[in-house]
Formats: C-alpha cells, sequence, structure tokens
C-alpha cells in the first residue's frame, strides 16, 4: 500500500466585485476546467474594496453560479463565501439546490456571517450587530441541511429565534445528497470551530499566517473532539493571493498589475518563480495537512498565469 500523500489540489477563487463581468468568469472557470485545476470559486460580494472603482459593477454570485453550472462540464464550481446577510435560507437552499441539479451536482456551498458593512449600506442590506449575524449563520446551517436532508414526501418545520418555517415541502434536493458539500471558514476563536465542527465538510482559512491557520486548524479538530467527530472527516484548505512568475521580470509585472508589492506577496501569499511557490506550498502542508488551496486571481485577464501554474507548479504537488 503506497504512503504517499495525495495531491494537493488547486482551485481558482475570483473576486469579481474588483471589476469582471459573466464573460470574464466564463472565460476563467472554461480555461481553468481545461487547463485540469479542481474549482472555479467565487467571492459574494455587492461592493469593490480597496482603491477599484468596480467597474462595471458586481455580479451576483449565485446568478453567475448557474450560468457556469450550464456551460462548464466537470469543473467544481462554489463561493467563499455567500454572506448569510444576503439570502433568507430557504430561498438560498432552493437556488443552491437548482444550481447543483443544472451543474450535475458540482456545486460546493460556502456559506459565512458577512462582514463587509459598506456593501450592506450601498445596496440596502441590514447588517446587524456580530453576535446577531453568528447566531442567524448558526439558524441558516441549521435550516438549510435541514430541508436538503427532509426525506422525500416528509415536512420540515424549524422554529427558530430569527427564521421559522412551517411544513415546508424541503424541495427541490439537489443532486448530490444529503447536500453539496459545505465550507465554513474564518479566524474566529470560539463559535467559528463549533459550528465547523456541526456542519462543515471543508474548514477552509483564507489569507492568514501559516500560524495562525495552524492555530485555527487546531480549534477545529478541538471542537471535534468536544462533540465526538473524528476531525479528518472535516477537508482543510487554504485560500492565499497567488503572484506566480518565470522570473524576477514577470512577478513584478504581475504584482503591479494587481496592485501590490512583491515583498508583501512573497510574505503574505503565494509570489515568486514556480520553485520558490511549490516550496511555500510544501510548508504549509507539512504544517497543516491541508489539502487544497484556493488561488486568489486578482486579474482575470491573464490566462498565461493559469497555465504557467497548471504546467510547472500543479504537476510538482
Amino acid at each position: 500500500m503506497s504512503t504517499e500523500p495525495s495531491a494537493l489540489r488547486l482551485r481558482i477563487f475570483t473576486e469579481p466585485q474588483q471589476g469582471a463581468t459573466y464573460d470574464d468568469l466564463l472565460r476563467v472557470a472554461r480555461h481553468a476546467e481545461e487547463t485540469g485545476y479542481d474549482a472555479f470559486f467565487r467571492s459574494d460580494h455587492y461592493l469593490s474594496m480597496g482603491s477599484s472603482t468596480g467597474l462595471p459593477g458586481p455580479t451576483d454570485a449565485w446568478t453567475t453560479l448557474a450560468g457556469l453550472a450550464r456551460e462548464t462540464t466537470t469543473i467544481r464550481l462554489g463561493t467563499l463565501m455567500t454572506a448569510a446577510t444576503f439570502r433568507h435560507p430557504g430561498p438560498l437552499a432552493i437556488s443552491v439546490a437548482q444550481v447543483d441539479q443544472m451543474s450535475g451536482g458540482r456545486v460546493e456551498f460556502g456559506l459565512g456571517t458577512g462582514w463587509y458593512a459598506e456593501e450592506h449600506t450601498a445596496y440596502g442590506i441590514p447588517f446587524p450587530s456580530l453576535g446577531e449575524r453568528f447566531d442567524r449563520f448558526a439558524e441558516q446551517l441549521e435550516v438549510i441541511t435541514g430541508l436538503w436532508s427532509t426525506p422525500d414526501g416528509e415536512k420540515f418545520s424549524f422554529d427558530g429565534e430569527h427564521y421559522r418555517l412551517v411544513s415546508s415541502p424541503a424541495l427541490p434536493k439537489p443532486t448530490q445528497r444529503p447536500g453539496p458539500p459545505i465550507l465554513i471558514g474564518g479566524g474566529g476563536r470560539t463559535r467559528t470551530p463549533r459550528l465547523a465542527a456541526r456542519f462543515a465538510d471543508e474548514f477552509n482559512v483564507p489569507f492568514v499566517p501559516l500560524d495562525a491557520a495552524a492555530e485555527q486548524f487546531a480549534r477545529v479538530s478541538a471542537a471535534c473532539a468536544e462533540i465526538g467527530r473524528d476531525p479528518s472527516e472535516i477537508i482543510r484548505s487554504a485560500a492565499l493571493v497567488v503572484c506566480v512568475g518565470r522570473d524576477d521580470a514577470e512577478i513584478g509585472r504581475r504584482a503591479a498589475r494587481i496592485g501590490r508589492e512583491v515583498d508583501e506577496l512573497r510574505a503574505n501569499g503565494l509570489a515568486g518563480t514556480p520553485a520558490e511557490v511549490v516550496d511555500r506550498l510544501g510548508t504549509w502542508r507539512e504544517r497543516t495537512d491541508i489539502s487544497r488551496v484556493y488561488l486568489q486571481v486578482l486579474d482575470t485577464d491573464d490566462l498565461d498565469h493559469l497555465d504557467l501554474i497548471a504546467e510547472q507548479v500543479a504537476p510538482r504537488l
């Protein structure tokens, strides 16, 4: 029996609120599929961040994924993370189940509390306190998983502080049963690990130093132990900004295109030559036992970047 670790899978993660049309995302998703990436994910935001104008404007995450479900064939599709503040859990369960059907069972469902206050103000979305957002997040997880897992022909009811469902037919059902894999992530020290232990198929640490990631994974494992769940049932993953070049000049050009400094990207992300990035990912895997990495691609026009990683990084993982 082989003792070799399984390959570290690379996934493409886009931030279209910074400025990308549906056609831009379709081009990247199709190219990622053609070049062997494991999944195409997108953020769920309605307002640009930093100095970006955000032109031509935001695209809705689940509208986008519904389109991609019909215009791709094999690549997994998902969100990091859908904001629980954006949608009621019943309609959200319907939307995700429908996109899962449309894709033939390729959806992965990332859900979080929502955190970006300004986008809520900009588009008239209520933004409760952090405590209430966590309460709503927990109830949404219960409602959505309850609707999906209710046997055909039976009804689902829920009486929570924020959401109440009475005799729901719990339809439609997703293609994947009992439902698409659920991703939970973030750096919360108490409630986040406990919710992950109860509901998550995958736990993601986004844009944090390696030591902080290892500590958060340990908290999730401890929360699993508290409820008698095997921590190995939860896939570990990380999201990191990527900037790979064949030489220093190409690395510098790519960093400039996304408005970042090379030294900062080397310290906080995956920046450098292919060999340097392979070494960096090896360290991450050794320290955290991650099996998936979400490569935050901030320049959706640069398909050569995806080619370089697919040709010179992925085969060495």
